[in-house]
Protein backbone atom coordinates (compact mmCIF):
# COMPACT_ATOMS: atom_id res chain seq x y z
CA UNK A 1 0.00 0.00 0.00
CA UNK A 2 1.46 3.43 -0.90
CA UNK A 3 0.53 6.78 0.39
CA UNK A 4 -0.61 8.07 -2.56
CA UNK A 5 -4.30 7.88 -1.37
CA UNK A 6 -3.74 10.28 1.51
CA UNK A 7 -1.70 12.82 0.20
CA UNK A 8 -4.15 13.15 -2.26
CA UNK A 9 -7.88 13.26 0.02
CA UNK A 10 -6.14 14.32 3.29
CA UNK A 11 -5.80 17.63 4.51
CA UNK A 12 -2.42 19.25 3.94
CA UNK A 13 -2.80 19.81 8.17
CA UNK A 14 -1.42 16.50 8.30
CA UNK A 15 2.26 16.24 10.11
CA UNK A 16 3.21 13.27 11.31
CA UNK A 17 3.35 11.15 8.26
CA UNK A 18 5.34 13.49 6.68
CA UNK A 19 7.94 12.41 8.71
CA UNK A 20 7.60 9.02 8.77
CA UNK A 21 6.27 7.88 5.16
CA UNK A 22 5.02 4.58 5.47
CA UNK A 23 1.62 3.04 5.66
CA UNK A 24 1.18 1.10 9.16
CA UNK A 25 -0.87 -2.26 9.69
CA UNK A 26 0.40 -3.59 13.06
CA UNK A 27 1.56 -2.86 16.20
CA UNK A 28 2.76 -4.68 19.13
CA UNK A 29 4.86 -3.19 22.14
CA UNK A 30 7.66 -1.24 21.60
CA UNK A 31 7.70 -2.64 18.03
CA UNK A 32 5.56 -1.49 14.53
CA UNK A 33 5.07 -3.21 11.01
CA UNK A 34 4.52 -1.28 7.94
CA UNK A 35 2.16 -2.93 4.97
CA UNK A 36 6.07 -4.04 3.47
CA UNK A 37 6.42 -5.97 5.73
CA UNK A 38 9.15 -3.37 7.65
CA UNK A 39 9.92 -3.95 11.39
CA UNK A 40 10.34 -0.32 13.84
CA UNK A 41 11.26 -0.03 16.92
CA UNK A 42 9.16 3.12 18.54
CA UNK A 43 11.21 5.89 20.27
CA UNK A 44 7.81 7.60 19.66
CA UNK A 45 5.13 6.06 21.64
CA UNK A 46 1.86 7.99 20.59
CA UNK A 47 3.45 11.39 21.69
CA UNK A 48 3.53 9.65 25.16
CA UNK A 49 0.10 8.45 24.67
CA UNK A 50 1.18 4.59 24.82
CA UNK A 51 3.64 4.36 27.89
CA UNK A 52 2.60 1.03 28.28
CA UNK A 53 3.32 -0.18 24.69
CA UNK A 54 1.05 -0.90 21.90
CA UNK A 55 -1.68 -3.63 22.65
CA UNK A 56 -0.81 -5.00 26.12
CA UNK A 57 -2.16 -7.89 27.17
CA UNK A 58 -3.03 -6.71 30.48
CA UNK A 59 -5.52 -4.23 29.14
CA UNK A 60 -6.58 -5.43 25.94
CA UNK A 61 -7.84 -8.48 27.81
CA UNK A 62 -10.23 -5.92 29.94
CA UNK A 63 -10.99 -3.99 27.16
CA UNK A 64 -12.31 -7.53 24.71
CA UNK A 65 -13.92 -8.31 28.12
CA UNK A 66 -16.21 -5.38 28.45
CA UNK A 67 -17.01 -4.92 24.83
CA UNK A 68 -18.27 -8.65 25.17
CA UNK A 69 -20.00 -7.84 27.97
CA UNK A 70 -22.43 -5.27 26.06
CA UNK A 71 -21.42 -2.51 28.96
CA UNK A 72 -22.47 0.94 28.47
CA UNK A 73 -20.29 2.64 25.70
CA UNK A 74 -21.72 6.05 26.31
CA UNK A 75 -23.24 7.75 29.27
CA UNK A 76 -22.13 11.67 29.72
CA UNK A 77 -21.21 11.97 32.99
CA UNK A 78 -24.07 9.46 34.27
CA UNK A 79 -22.90 7.15 36.74
CA UNK A 80 -21.50 3.86 35.48
CA UNK A 81 -20.05 0.81 37.34
CA UNK A 82 -16.84 1.48 35.33
CA UNK A 83 -16.32 4.57 36.45
CA UNK A 84 -17.04 3.79 40.37
CA UNK A 85 -13.81 1.02 39.25
CA UNK A 86 -11.59 3.78 37.98
CA UNK A 87 -12.73 6.07 41.11
CA UNK A 88 -11.87 4.00 43.26
CA UNK A 89 -8.72 2.96 42.11
CA UNK A 90 -7.52 6.15 41.15
CA UNK A 91 -8.41 7.63 44.87
CA UNK A 92 -7.53 4.65 47.06
CA UNK A 93 -4.48 3.08 45.33
CA UNK A 94 -2.52 6.17 43.71
CA UNK A 95 -3.77 9.51 44.97
CA UNK A 96 -3.96 8.47 49.03
CA UNK A 97 -0.81 6.67 49.56
CA UNK A 98 0.29 9.44 47.83
CA UNK A 99 -1.00 12.05 50.59
CA UNK A 100 -2.75 13.69 47.53
CA UNK A 101 -6.06 14.93 48.05
CA UNK A 102 -7.51 15.71 44.77
CA UNK A 103 -11.07 15.66 43.14
CA UNK A 104 -11.76 14.25 39.95
CA UNK A 105 -13.14 15.93 36.89
CA UNK A 106 -14.10 14.20 33.65
CA UNK A 107 -13.49 17.06 30.40
CA UNK A 108 -13.53 16.24 26.93
CA UNK A 109 -11.37 13.14 25.97
CA UNK A 110 -8.03 15.59 25.07
CA UNK A 111 -5.61 16.69 27.33
CA UNK A 112 -6.12 20.52 25.51
CA UNK A 113 -9.69 20.28 26.64
CA UNK A 114 -8.31 19.35 30.49
CA UNK A 115 -5.71 22.33 29.98
CA UNK A 116 -8.99 24.45 28.98
CA UNK A 117 -11.05 23.01 32.25
CA UNK A 118 -8.09 24.55 34.71
CA UNK A 119 -7.90 27.72 33.24
CA UNK A 120 -11.52 28.02 33.48
CA UNK A 121 -11.61 26.73 37.34
CA UNK A 122 -8.65 28.71 38.04
CA UNK A 123 -9.89 32.17 36.92
CA UNK A 124 -13.53 31.43 38.43
CA UNK A 125 -11.71 30.65 41.75
CA UNK A 126 -9.84 33.56 41.93
CA UNK A 127 -11.74 35.99 39.93
CA UNK A 128 -8.88 37.09 37.63
CA UNK A 129 -8.29 36.46 34.26
CA UNK A 130 -4.22 36.52 33.43
CA UNK A 131 -2.57 33.33 33.85
CA UNK A 132 1.35 32.76 34.09
CA UNK A 133 2.85 29.90 31.96
CA UNK A 134 6.23 29.78 30.40
CA UNK A 135 8.84 30.37 27.78
CA UNK A 136 8.83 26.71 25.91
CA UNK A 137 5.68 26.07 26.88
CA UNK A 138 3.32 23.81 25.01
CA UNK A 139 -0.06 22.93 26.59
CA UNK A 140 -2.46 22.63 23.41
CA UNK A 141 -4.22 24.14 20.51
CA UNK A 142 -7.58 24.75 21.37
CA UNK A 143 -7.32 28.89 22.26
CA UNK A 144 -7.03 29.20 25.56
CA UNK A 145 -4.67 25.84 26.01
CA UNK A 146 -3.18 27.84 22.90
CA UNK A 147 -2.62 31.35 24.48
CA UNK A 148 -0.50 29.14 26.90
CA UNK A 149 1.94 27.38 24.10
CA UNK A 150 4.66 29.94 22.98
CA UNK A 151 6.37 28.64 19.60
CA UNK A 152 4.78 30.76 16.53
CA UNK A 153 4.54 28.53 14.09
CA UNK A 154 1.53 27.10 16.91
CA UNK A 155 0.14 30.57 17.65
CA UNK A 156 0.15 31.45 14.04
CA UNK A 157 -2.87 29.27 13.33
CA UNK A 158 -5.61 30.74 16.04
CA UNK A 159 -5.72 33.60 13.91
CA UNK A 160 -6.86 35.54 16.50
CA UNK A 161 -5.41 37.68 19.48
CA UNK A 162 -4.09 35.39 21.91
CA UNK A 163 -4.16 37.22 25.24
CA UNK A 164 -4.93 37.04 29.12
CA UNK A 165 -1.46 35.26 29.35
CA UNK A 166 2.12 36.46 30.96
CA UNK A 167 5.43 34.23 29.58
CA UNK A 168 7.79 34.41 31.80
CA UNK A 169 11.32 32.99 31.59
CA UNK A 170 11.94 29.20 31.95
CA UNK A 171 14.70 28.24 34.50
CA UNK A 172 16.91 27.12 31.82
CA UNK A 173 16.69 30.33 30.17
CA UNK A 174 18.85 32.29 32.62
CA UNK A 175 18.75 29.80 36.05
CA UNK A 176 16.47 28.99 38.47
CA UNK A 177 17.25 32.22 40.90
CA UNK A 178 16.81 34.84 37.99
CA UNK A 179 12.94 32.90 36.44
CA UNK A 180 11.68 32.47 40.15
CA UNK A 181 12.62 36.67 40.88
CA UNK A 182 11.22 37.59 37.63
CA UNK A 183 7.92 36.06 38.50
CA UNK A 184 8.20 37.83 41.98
CA UNK A 185 9.09 40.90 40.46
CA UNK A 186 6.16 41.19 38.43
CA UNK A 187 4.10 40.54 41.24
CA UNK A 188 5.38 42.86 43.85
CA UNK A 189 6.56 45.63 41.77
CA UNK A 190 3.75 48.46 40.89
CA UNK A 191 5.24 49.49 37.86
CA UNK A 192 5.34 45.48 35.98
CA UNK A 193 2.54 46.76 34.60
CA UNK A 194 1.09 42.35 35.16
CA UNK A 195 -1.97 42.34 36.25
CA UNK A 196 -1.99 39.21 39.04
CA UNK A 197 -2.52 35.73 37.61
CA UNK A 198 -4.94 33.36 38.82
CA UNK A 199 -2.61 30.44 38.30
CA UNK A 200 0.75 29.64 36.75
CA UNK A 201 0.92 26.60 34.62
CA UNK A 202 4.46 24.68 34.26
CA UNK A 203 5.39 21.14 32.63
CA UNK A 204 7.88 20.08 34.99
CA UNK A 205 9.74 18.65 32.35
CA UNK A 206 9.01 20.98 29.01
CA UNK A 207 8.70 18.15 26.56
CA UNK A 208 7.81 19.95 23.62
CA UNK A 209 10.09 22.79 24.45
CA UNK A 210 13.23 20.58 23.94
CA UNK A 211 13.12 18.12 27.06
CA UNK A 212 13.90 20.36 29.99
CA UNK A 213 14.35 19.11 33.19
CA UNK A 214 13.29 21.54 36.02
CA UNK A 215 15.05 20.87 39.55
CA UNK A 216 13.92 20.14 42.85
CA UNK A 217 14.00 23.79 43.90
CA UNK A 218 12.76 25.65 41.21
CA UNK A 219 9.58 23.79 41.36
CA UNK A 220 9.43 24.29 45.53
CA UNK A 221 10.34 28.05 44.83
CA UNK A 222 7.63 28.19 42.72
CA UNK A 223 5.19 26.46 44.85
CA UNK A 224 6.71 28.95 48.05
CA UNK A 225 5.78 32.10 45.40
CA UNK A 226 2.36 30.79 44.55
CA UNK A 227 1.72 30.56 48.34
CA UNK A 228 2.65 33.52 49.36
CA UNK A 229 0.59 35.51 47.00
CA UNK A 230 -2.42 33.48 46.64
CA UNK A 231 -1.74 32.26 42.57
CA UNK A 232 -2.75 28.49 42.26
CA UNK A 233 -0.18 26.27 40.65
CA UNK A 234 -1.01 24.08 38.02
CA UNK A 235 1.25 21.20 36.42
CA UNK A 236 0.26 19.82 33.05
CA UNK A 237 1.02 16.26 32.94
CA UNK A 238 0.02 15.19 30.40
CA UNK A 239 2.72 13.96 28.19
CA UNK A 240 5.25 13.47 31.17
CA UNK A 241 2.95 11.67 33.83
CA UNK A 242 1.47 8.14 34.60
CA UNK A 243 5.00 6.88 35.44
CA UNK A 244 7.39 8.47 32.59
CA UNK A 245 9.38 10.71 34.86
CA UNK A 246 10.13 7.50 36.98
CA UNK A 247 7.32 8.40 39.24
CA UNK A 248 3.63 8.51 38.95
CA UNK A 249 3.02 12.48 38.85
CA UNK A 250 6.07 14.21 37.56
CA UNK A 251 5.82 16.85 40.84
CA UNK A 252 6.79 13.57 42.73
CA UNK A 253 10.03 13.60 43.21
CA UNK A 254 10.13 17.64 44.31
CA UNK A 255 7.66 17.04 47.56
CA UNK A 256 5.68 19.80 45.50
CA UNK A 257 1.63 19.35 46.06
CA UNK A 258 0.21 21.38 42.86
CA UNK A 259 -3.06 22.91 42.91
CA UNK A 260 -4.51 21.19 39.72
CA UNK A 261 -3.35 18.74 37.60
CA UNK A 262 -4.15 17.87 34.63
CA UNK A 263 -3.79 14.34 32.54
CA UNK A 264 -4.21 13.01 29.42
CA UNK A 265 -2.89 10.20 26.45
CA UNK A 266 -1.27 7.94 28.38
CA UNK A 267 -3.92 7.90 31.43
CA UNK A 268 -6.03 6.56 28.67
CA UNK A 269 -4.08 3.06 29.06
CA UNK A 270 -4.56 1.45 25.72
CA UNK A 271 -4.19 5.14 23.34
CA UNK A 272 -7.56 5.03 23.97
CA UNK A 273 -8.79 9.20 24.09
CA UNK A 274 -9.17 9.61 27.84
CA UNK A 275 -8.77 13.29 30.27
CA UNK A 276 -8.74 14.33 33.95
CA UNK A 277 -8.42 17.41 35.57
CA UNK A 278 -7.36 17.06 38.83
CA UNK A 279 -8.22 19.74 41.88
CA UNK A 280 -7.81 20.14 45.61
CA UNK A 281 -11.54 19.77 46.87
CA UNK A 282 -11.77 23.83 48.17
CA UNK A 283 -11.81 24.61 44.64
CA UNK A 284 -14.46 22.80 43.12
CA UNK A 285 -16.41 25.79 42.77
CA UNK A 286 -17.95 24.33 39.47
CA UNK A 287 -22.02 24.58 38.63
CA UNK A 288 -23.38 21.44 37.13
CA UNK A 289 -22.67 21.49 33.61
CA UNK A 290 -20.44 24.52 33.74
CA UNK A 291 -18.30 22.67 31.61
CA UNK A 292 -18.40 19.41 30.01
CA UNK A 293 -18.87 17.52 26.72
CA UNK A 294 -20.64 14.86 24.98
CA UNK A 295 -17.88 12.59 24.86
CA UNK A 296 -16.50 13.48 28.65
CA UNK A 297 -15.80 9.80 30.68
CA UNK A 298 -15.43 7.80 27.55
CA UNK A 299 -16.63 4.40 28.94
CA UNK A 300 -14.08 2.29 27.22
CA UNK A 301 -11.34 4.39 27.81
CA UNK A 302 -12.03 4.25 31.26
CA UNK A 303 -12.00 0.89 31.48
CA UNK A 304 -8.78 0.76 29.40
CA UNK A 305 -7.35 3.44 31.89
CA UNK A 306 -8.44 1.34 34.66
CA UNK A 307 -6.18 -1.90 33.54
CA UNK A 308 -3.21 0.89 33.16
CA UNK A 309 -3.51 1.65 36.32
CA UNK A 310 -3.46 -1.64 37.69
CA UNK A 311 -0.99 -2.63 35.65
CA UNK A 312 1.38 0.26 36.73
CA UNK A 313 0.89 -0.86 40.40
CA UNK A 314 1.20 -4.93 39.38
CA UNK A 315 4.57 -4.34 37.72
CA UNK A 316 6.04 -1.16 39.03
CA UNK A 317 6.24 0.81 35.69
CA UNK A 318 7.18 4.18 37.41
CA UNK A 319 9.95 2.54 38.62
CA UNK A 320 10.93 0.38 35.89
CA UNK A 321 11.09 3.55 33.86
CA UNK A 322 13.25 5.08 36.63
CA UNK A 323 15.69 1.82 35.49
CA UNK A 324 15.49 2.47 31.82
CA UNK A 325 16.57 5.98 32.44
CA UNK A 326 19.63 5.41 33.32
CA UNK A 327 20.02 2.95 30.78
CA UNK A 328 19.20 5.50 28.48
CA UNK A 329 21.09 8.43 29.87
CA UNK A 330 24.36 6.52 30.38
CA UNK A 331 24.30 5.51 26.54
CA UNK A 332 23.55 8.54 25.54
CA UNK A 333 25.98 10.61 27.85
CA UNK A 334 28.81 8.05 26.69
CA UNK A 335 27.91 6.96 23.00
CA UNK A 336 26.12 10.20 21.53
CA UNK A 337 27.20 12.94 23.68
CA UNK A 338 31.60 12.73 22.01
CA UNK A 339 29.74 13.18 19.04
CA UNK A 340 28.23 16.28 19.67
CA UNK A 341 31.91 18.11 20.44
CA UNK A 342 32.22 20.13 17.68
CA UNK A 343 28.50 21.99 18.14
CA UNK A 344 28.13 24.75 20.58
CA UNK A 345 26.18 24.34 23.35
CA UNK A 346 24.89 20.70 22.25
CA UNK A 347 23.97 18.84 24.73
CA UNK A 348 21.74 15.44 26.01
CA UNK A 349 19.58 15.43 28.55
CA UNK A 350 15.88 14.13 30.19
CA UNK A 351 14.84 11.70 33.42
CA UNK A 352 12.82 8.18 33.19
CA UNK A 353 11.85 7.31 29.52
CA UNK A 354 12.28 11.32 28.34
CA UNK A 355 15.27 12.36 26.44
CA UNK A 356 16.19 14.73 23.98
CA UNK A 357 19.59 15.25 22.25
CA UNK A 358 20.48 18.62 21.58
CA UNK A 359 22.06 19.11 17.92
CA UNK A 360 20.64 22.79 18.22
CA UNK A 361 19.71 22.59 14.58
CA UNK A 362 16.55 21.41 12.85
CA UNK A 363 18.46 20.70 9.99
CA UNK A 364 20.47 18.20 11.50
CA UNK A 365 17.91 16.86 13.79
CA UNK A 366 15.17 16.26 10.78
CA UNK A 367 18.29 14.41 9.11
CA UNK A 368 19.11 12.54 12.22
CA UNK A 369 15.03 11.19 12.53
CA UNK A 370 15.11 10.96 8.55
CA UNK A 371 18.38 8.55 8.79
CA UNK A 372 16.81 6.70 11.91
CA UNK A 373 13.53 5.80 10.24
CA UNK A 374 15.07 4.59 7.47
CA UNK A 375 16.89 2.28 9.41
CA UNK A 376 14.09 0.90 11.63
CA UNK A 377 13.60 3.81 14.64
CA UNK A 378 10.62 5.70 14.79
CA UNK A 379 11.55 9.28 16.58
CA UNK A 380 10.46 12.56 16.53
CA UNK A 381 11.74 16.06 17.33
CA UNK A 382 11.41 19.22 19.59
CA UNK A 383 12.27 22.01 21.37
CA UNK A 384 13.93 25.62 19.39
CA UNK A 385 13.80 25.20 15.46
CA UNK A 386 12.88 21.23 16.02
CA UNK A 387 16.59 20.90 17.34
CA UNK A 388 16.35 18.39 19.47
CA UNK A 389 15.93 14.83 18.86
CA UNK A 390 13.37 13.30 21.59
CA UNK A 391 13.42 9.50 22.98
CA UNK A 392 9.89 8.32 23.97
CA UNK A 393 10.21 4.70 24.08
CA UNK A 394 7.46 2.72 26.16
CA UNK A 395 8.15 2.57 29.62
CA UNK A 396 7.94 -1.46 29.13
CA UNK A 397 10.78 -1.63 26.85
CA UNK A 398 12.47 -4.58 26.56
CA UNK A 399 16.61 -4.25 27.38
CA UNK A 400 17.69 -5.56 24.19
CA UNK A 401 14.96 -3.57 21.91
CA UNK A 402 16.07 -0.27 23.77
CA UNK A 403 19.68 -0.77 23.44
CA UNK A 404 18.92 -1.39 19.56
CA UNK A 405 17.09 1.53 19.19
CA UNK A 406 19.63 3.26 21.21
CA UNK A 407 22.67 1.73 18.50
CA UNK A 408 20.59 3.28 15.77
CA UNK A 409 20.22 6.62 16.80
CA UNK A 410 23.76 6.39 17.82
CA UNK A 411 24.69 5.49 14.36
CA UNK A 412 22.72 7.85 12.32
CA UNK A 413 23.80 10.76 14.42
CA UNK A 414 27.67 9.73 13.66
CA UNK A 415 26.63 9.40 10.30
CA UNK A 416 24.66 12.92 9.96
CA UNK A 417 27.68 15.09 12.06
CA UNK A 418 30.65 13.40 9.40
Amino acid sequence: MTTELFEKYESQVRSYCRSFPTVFTRAKGSLLWDTDGREYIDFFNGAGALNYGHNPDFIKARIADYLASDGIMHALDMYTVPKAHFIDVLENQILIPKGLDYKVQFPGPTGTNAVEAALKLARKVKGRSNVFALMGAFHGMTLGSLSLTTDWGSRAGAGVALHDVTHVPAPYQYGDEFALNYIEMLLTDDHSATSKPAAIIIETVQAEGGVYVFSNEYLQGLRRICDEHGVLLVVDDIQIGCGRTGTFFSFERSGVVPDIVTLSKSIGGYGMPFALTLFKPELDVWSPGEHNGTFRGNQLAIVAATGGLELSLAEDVPGGAARRGEVIGTYLREQVAPLLNRIPQADVRGIGCIWGVDVRSGETAAAITRECFENGVIMERAGRDNGVVKLMPSLLIPDEELLAGLKVLRDATAKVLA
